[in-house]
């Protein structure tokens, strides 16, 4: 799988970029991205529910939970949580987006591929396709193990006043999107939106995110082409709490938004959601923003109700 699929092509060609087949994505992990993942103390995994809908969680455990038994598998020694319900639907067969990145040093890996077992400690993925992602508008932030005390889950049917703070702060958002069926190349995928706090435009239960020039793949735009559906991830880096969202989404190639930086961007109306508070046994320390931040904007105020 060394190619982009029909849709991201489609993408591509809306955005004036067409890189078609490359050998930055490949079938196996190189060494490096091995080695990348067992250093990890964290890892977001996204993938589809019942509907087929993309969902997302965040993992977490000391550095050497994830590793490579070798360069088209990942094992991952998690026991998932039964009050997420995005562990449901992590099962033999089910597709695996995954998204590595190190805050404190500002990389990031995906690894796409199918759970291949599971069990109660943890799940093993086998990879078919592994590339890597520039270091753009991730914020700096170092990261410690802190004891906490998970808190029931919450369901939301829209956002509430706590959600929509957390969205209107929020410097950092993880999106989870899949292929439109019956594309051999495609799957589950998980990756980074960052930006300065207020760069997610909020009005009533419709968020909208600017797509900043990036490393010009556009996997998960050419997700959303043919399967619209997503799901959105919000971590409250102090709390340890997460805001998970489902809704449908829809891209705007126009290069309307005026936000200064945006070259398009892409709305996200929600549909539903649940709130996993003190869920991370971790807290980051404030950010250093990402140095790419100085040539983007925010939506003004007002935007944001």
């Amino acid at each position: 799988m060394t190619d982009f699929h029909a849709d991201e092509l489609i993408a591509q060609a809306h955005a004036g970029h067409i890189l078609g087949g490359t050998p930055a994505i490949r079938p196996f992990m190189p060494d490096q991205h091995r080695l990348f993942f067992a250093g990890l103390p964290y890892l977001l995994i996204g993938t589809a529910d019942a509907a087929g809908a993309p969902v997302a969680t965040l993992l977490t455990g000391p550095p050497g939970f994830v590793h490579s038994p070798d360069a088209t598998h990942l094992a991952i020694t998690a026991a998932l949580d039964p009050a997420d319900p995005a562990a449901e639907f992590l099962v033999p067969g089910a597709e695996a987006g995954i998204l590595g990145i190190d805050l404190a040093t500002r990389r990031r890996n995906r690894a796409n591929g199918r759970i291949v077992s599971r069990d109660r400690g943890g799940l093993t993925v086998a990879v078919d396709q592994s590339f890597g992602n520039c270091p753009q508008y991730i914020q700096r932030r170092a990261v410690e193990p802190v004891r906490r005390e998970p808190r029931p889950t919450e369901i939301l049917s829209a956002l509430d006043p706590e959600a929509g703070a957390l969205i209107d702060a929020a410097d950092t958002l993880f999106v989870a999107t899949r292929s439109r069926d019956g594309l051999r190349e495609g799957g589950a995928d998980i990756s980074h939106r960052g930006g300065r706090p207020g760069f997610v435009r909020r009005r009533g239960d419709v968020l909208t995110v600017p797509d900043f020039s990036g490393n010009l793949y556009f996997n998960t735009l050419g997700n959303l082409i043919g399967e619209p559906r997503a799901a959105l991830l919000f971590l409250d880096f102090v709390r340890g709490d997460l805001l998970v969202l489902q809704g449908r989404t829809e891209i705007d190639w126009t290069d309307a938004t005026g936000l200064l930086g945006a070259q398009r961007s892409w709305s996200f109306t929600v549909t539903g959601g649940w709130r996993r508070r003190a869920s991370v046994p971790l807290r980051w320390s404030a950010p250093e923003p990402a140095p790419q931040l100085a040539r983007t904007g925010i939506w003004a105020e007002a935007e944001r109700v």
